[in-house]
């Protein structure tokens, strides 16, 4: 049995070293590997832990395929689901990342379908949508 997630997100971020720090700061992720491409300036791979799920991501090497960053202004159209163990984690995490540059799309707020959910897009384009359960009465 591999110990590599069945499914995780790749995303094509630059600068990559960027991200990482983004990511470590404002969503507690741990670095589980680092591979630094030849050029010395780029990542060629990195793997995140983050909230107990994998991320795994790179800088743009247009050299070896079609992969890119995205253009300014240019909408990334793929988001990122956190699910927290308690919705106080949610108003955490989102206050933590606006801080360190994210927008906030959705404030914490309590959703109609029972969590405490907000919505951010990260510097580098990426939505991260966190819910939380509501506590018990």
């Amino acid at each position: 049995m591999s110990a590599r997630p069945p499914v995780a997100p790749y995303l094509t971020v630059s600068p990559a070293a960027g991200a990482i720090a983004f990511y470590t700061a404002a969503f507690d992720a741990k670095q589980k590997a680092l591979m630094p491409a030849m050029d010395g300036l780029r990542i060629l791979h990195c793997e995140l832990e983050i909230n107990g799920g994998a991320l795994f991501l790179s800088d743009a090497f247009p050299e070896f395929g079609t992969a890119r960053t995205p253009l300014p202004g240019e909408p990334v159209t793929m988001s990122i689901s956190l699910e927290f163990s308690a919705g106080e984690k949610v108003d955490e995490v989102f206050e933590r990342a606006t801080k360190l540059g994210a927008k906030g799309e959705v404030t914490p707020t309590y959703s109609f379908w029972g969590t405490r959910t907000a919505i951010v897009r990260d510097p580098f384009g990426h939505r991260w949508i966190m819910n939380g359960p509501l506590k018990q009465k």
